[in-house]
Parts: C-alpha cells; sequence; structure tokens
C-alpha cells in the first residue's frame, strides 16, 4: 500500500497550469498494480485528475481525510 499525500506537491497552492507535474509525481509514486491512498489537502481538479491518471495503473484507489475515514474509489483486485 502506498500513500501519496497530494498536499506536498505544492507550495501555498496548486495551480492548473502544473498539473502534468504533479500526475507525473503521481505515477513515479505509485507505479504499477500497487494499492494507492490519496490525502492530503489539495483542491477537487486534482484529486479527480489523479484519480484518472491511476485508473488502469492502481489495482486500488483509496481516499482518506480525517472527516469521512477512508473512502474506497475503485478496488479491480479480483480476491
Amino acid at each position: 500500500m502506498i500513500i501519496i499525500d497530494l498536499d506536498t506537491f505544492y507550495t501555498d497552492s496548486a495551480k492548473l497550469s502544473a498539473l502534468p507535474t504533479y500526475i507525473e509525481k503521481v505515477l513515479n509514486q505509485a507505479g504499477e498494480g500497487n494499492e494507492i491512498i490519496l490525502t492530503g489537502k489539495a483542491p477537487v481538479w486534482l484529486y479527480l485528475s489523479v484519480a484518472h491518471a491511476l485508473h488502469g495503473k492502481a489495482t486500488k484507489l483509496t481516499y482518506r481525510s480525517p472527516v469521512t475515514g477512508d473512502v474506497v474509489i475503485f478496488d479491480h483486485n479480483p480476491f
């Protein structure tokens, strides 16, 4: 299981113009076929873009928040 904190990808505020850089960082950290947990203070557009980029790369994607706890976004593990 790999935890990716999106809040660490930028200082002050996320910039839409830097989205390709954020996606590249996420893909490098995630690898192939791993269970990924996304967490951290980040805008919704960043979470949605990252989730889309991880589809087909991660076996399971979970969103973790102190408010909601763990929320499974997708789980493609056949077991």
